[in-house]
């Protein structure tokens, strides 16, 4: 869907200072992709929280600001319309309005993933494939849960199946149970992990039973697990984990790239060091306060957090002051 000048025009300032981001610096440690890996997945992605101005509009300037801050910081890629995103309170051509704009901001060594999952089969495809044209290389398809108690394995296997089959981007699984009150069912996973178009999954659980015979039962294909919490990150790691999509990486993301480097270079005192220190101000980002907590955060760490969509509400004074003693406590502020 191409965007009006007005529109356009933002975010091509952020073009050349994304350019010239750092190089990830464990570059040479990455995990090494198996046969037929298209695309590697190893690394932090943060879910990029969408910026609304005071009259709840998307906010192209500030999320230019944004792009511009985290240039600097050695992400794998970036995910957009995530549930951090505010996807849900976005209609559709916002959604693709915002991937598009990113798109463009973004190098091409960046992977952009972009949240197309809608609850009919035949929507999250046309939507899907929009993203695509907008410039995702991925789309990440959360479950849909609206009829949860008819979401079986089979039905669940069939929707996912019917949307890589017509994606013309690889496809991520995502599971979400805290917000969709649906957990894609290992069997489930095992079996669309052998689809050719689907690379992996994007866990938020926090099973690390369950990750781990997610990468254990799919070793023969190509297919990658991403751990969907900073608050679980390191173990993920332990169990064969690639990368991990972290709200917290929105506000910390220099740690948790660093937590990502330490592990690969085998120092695994210091990332459990910091992996400790990062459980909490994300508990705090997520479970606790979520994303009006987490924009909170932002704007203590120099990035425009501002205003969520109603009925999202702000953090009461008291609940902002228990957020930055987390924070705090654990040496962050």
């Amino acid at each position: 869907m191409a965007l009006s000048t007005r529109l356009a025009s933002p975010l091509r300032p952020a073009l050349a200072a994304l350019r010239w981001a750092a190089p990830r610096q464990c570059r040479g440690l990455s995990t090494p992709p198996g046969p037929g890996h298209t695309l590697d997945l190893g690394g932090i992605f943060p879910p990029l929280a969408t910026p609304f101005s005071p009259t709840q509009e998307v906010d192209y300037a500030q999320l230019e600001g944004n792009l511009r801050r985290y240039a600097s910081i050695p992400f794998r890629g970036l995910v957009v319309m995530g549930s951090n995103g505010e996807y849900p309170y976005l209609a559709p051509h916002e959604r693709l309005e915002v991937v598009s704009s990113v798109r463009r901001a973004l190098p091409r060594d960046r992977l952009l993933l972009a949240g197309s999952g809608c609850e009919s089969t035949q929507a999250t495809i046309k939507l899907t494939v929009s993203m695509a044209e907008a410039g995702a290389d991925v789309a990440l398809v959360v479950t849909p849960c609206y009829y949860r108690g008819a979401m079986t394995s089979a039905a669940l296997v069939q929707h996912y199946t019917e949307v890589a089959d017509a994606s013309p981007i690889p496809v991520v699984l995502y599971s979400v149970p805290a917000n969709t009150g649906l957990d894609l069912p290992l069997e489930a996973v095992l079996t669309l992990a052998q689809h050719p178009n689907i690379l992996g999954i994007k866990d938020s659980g926090g099973d690390i039973t369950r990750m781990g015979l997610m990468v254990h039962k799919t070793r023969q294909e190509d297919f990658q697990v991403l751990a969907g919490s900073a608050s679980f990150l390191l173990a993920s790691y332990a169990v064969g984990a690639s990368g991990g999509v972290c709200a917290l990486a929105n506000v910390l993301g220099a740690p948790l790239c660093q937590l990502d480097c330490l592990w690969r270079e085998g120092r695994w005192r210091e990332a459990r060091d910091l992996q400790h220190r990062l459980i909490e101000p994300n508990v705090a980002v997520t479970r606790r306060f979520g994303i009006p907590g987490l924009k909170k955060a932002m704007e203590w760490f120099g990035y425009y957090g501002g205003p969520c969509r109603a009925p999202l509400a702000p953090l009461s004074p008291p609940q902002v002051e228990e957020l930055r003693g987390t924070f705090s406590a654990n040496g962050w502020l």
